[in-house]
């Protein structure tokens, strides 16, 4: 408008150059949150990850619900997951590759961007490796959520303590109060931890890392496939 209002001999409104400095502070931040200029036009929320057992004591006010369960903002997608390389092999030391390969759910279909986290803790509920993340389970089938994605525990077996146990706690994405939340959880105890297939139970959060009070997710036959690999370098 500036331009042809510069070139035009016969222009009935003239755009001045005051009026094009005006557009500066909006080009400033149209990108940035700023309520009050020149609308409001706040960000869309970024998703909220809670500690095991948190999401127990955050609770919406029904009119908040409402709104959420009503809105149509786009949230953004999950990080790709943070599954870790295989450590380089010891001599006479083995390490362990868990393919996680389904769990059962009955609403398995209406989780949303679900993935596992898994953790190696001690008795005292104390992380002995790195916490790792799965990507989102992309396949859904009937009451089963597929992962077929393999862990690599980050520590060889026969540095674990006696007691050891990995946890994997199911995790799912709740649009209504924007967070994520863990659903129910699983572990393996050191006894346990044989080559071939093996099934776990589920139980109900928060994760009991302690495994003092354990109670059962569901009576229902869901439960959480594996299948357990171990590399041993002779």
């Amino acid at each position: 408008m500036r331009s042809i209002s510069l070139q035009s001999t016969q222009s009935t409104e003239e755009f001045k150059l005051e009026d094009l400095k005006k557009l500066e502070s909006v080009i400033k931040n149209v990108l940035t949150y700023n309520k009050a200029f020149p609308f409001d036009v706040q960000p869309v929320p970024i998703r909220k990850i809670l500690a095991p057992g948190e999401e127990e004591n955050l609770e919406l006010e029904e009119e908040d619900v409402a709104a959420v369960a009503g809105s149509t903002e786009a949230f953004p997608p999950r990080a790709p997951g943070t599954l870790l390389p295989r450590l380089p092999s010891e001599p006479g030391m083995t390490l362990l590759t868990i393919r996680i390969e389904k769990i059962g759910l009955k609403d398995a279909g209406q989780c949303i961007d679900p993935y596992m986290t898994i953790s190696v803790k001690d008795l005292n509920g104390v992380d002995l490796n790195p916490v790792q993340d799965t990507p989102v389970a992309t396949k859904k089938e009937d009451i089963y959520i597929h992962f077929i994605m393999d862990v690599e525990i980050q520590r060889h077996l026969e540095k674990l303590p006696k007691g050891a146990a990995i946890f994997f706690e199911f995790k799912h994405y709740k649009p209504k109060k924007r967070f994520t939340s863990t659903k129910c959880f699983a572990f393996l105890e050191m006894d346990e931890i044989k080559p071939g297939p093996v099934v776990i139970e589920l139980y109900k959060k928060p994760t009991d890392f302690k495994r003092k009070k354990l109670q059962l997710f569901t009576k229902k036959p869901l439960y959480l496939h594996l299948h357990q690999t171990l590399h041993k370098d002779s």
